[in-house]
């Protein structure tokens, strides 16, 4: 596995957040300056490696091409979640307020993952994924990937994450539609996760194989996640750097090391 600079100097910083929660984590810290602080520099990873993604989309082709596309989405979307996340520190910093949700913030968070799933889905057409539905044993495996992971879904979205109870009178409208659309959408990527991941296998291959597993596996923890987060934020037990900030720094990490991995064309990879 070759990692470029970027992906060092990222995986670098990942590292050290995961020491800085561990800190917290141990100390038992659960509110004030360092958890807002923890917030703000996780956010950090999304924000600038979306930009980077978005730009060297260019050399796949843009928008004029399925991995270009790819690339420029997943970046887009992680580069929202960014911006949800600096909103956030607004929030924490200057207002006072320890959990700001629903709030401003949500408009980086909610189209953050329409963008990464779009990636995820232009990803699919560029690893092969649609070759492998032509065999009998590739719709079996689509069939019951999609039917356990709903089921595994509405688990841990309703019965776990809001008690069995959907809708709560206790709760404000927006935030049951955001508690429900943020797993959601996590899950459509999810699903094209698996998917891509079960019908692509063998057509994933060479330099970059390690950075479409990564960005795969990011949408399965955004997935967890949010759902982690959905349930925290119901039950009044979320707190900022708690196990699942631990979970969204390590999705958007994951999704923003993969597309970095493609930050330069495989022509100057190969000319070096």
């Amino acid at each position: 596995m070759k990692l470029n600079n970027l992906q060092r100097v990222f995986l670098g910083f990942y590292i050290c957040l995961v020491i800085f929660w561990a800190v917290l984590f141990f100390f038992g810290i659960r509110e004030g300056f360092y958890n807002y602080l923890y917030s703000f520099l996780f956010g950090l990873i999304p924000l600038i490696g979306g930009i980077i993604s978005m730009i060297n989309s260019r050399v796949w082709g843009g928008l004029n091409s399925s991995m270009g596309k790819s690339i420029f989405f997943i970046g887009l979307g992680v580069f929202c979640w960014g911006i949800g996340e600096l909103i956030w520190s607004y929030y924490n910093f200057v207002v006072g307020v320890p959990a700001p949700y629903p709030s401003l913030a949500d408009v980086g968070f909610a189209p953050s993952i329409f963008f990464y799933g779009l990636g995820a889905f232009y990803l699919s057409r560029a690893t092969g994924a649609k070759f492998g539905l032509r065999t009998t044993y590739a719709k079996v495996f689509v069939v019951l990937a999609l039917v356990s992971i709903i089921i595994f879904s509405y688990y841990i979205l309703v019965i776990v994450a809001r008690g069995g109870v959907l809708l709560s009178s206790t709760e404000s409208g927006i935030k049951v539609i955001l508690d429900i659309a943020y797993p959601l959408g996590d899950l459509l990527s999810l699903l094209l996760a698996v998917v891509i991941s079960g019908l692509s296998f063998r057509y994933i291959g060479g330099m970059y194989r390690f950075d479409i597993y990564a960005i795969l596996l990011g949408l399965a923890v955004m997935f967890i996640a949010d759902s982690v987060f959905s349930y925290t934020t119901t039950v009044g037990t979320y707190y900022n750097a708690n196990f699942g900030d631990l979970l969204l720094t390590t999705g958007t990490f994951l999704l923003t090391f993969g597309c970095i991995g493609f930050y330069k064309s495989r022509d100057e990879y190969l000319s070096q």
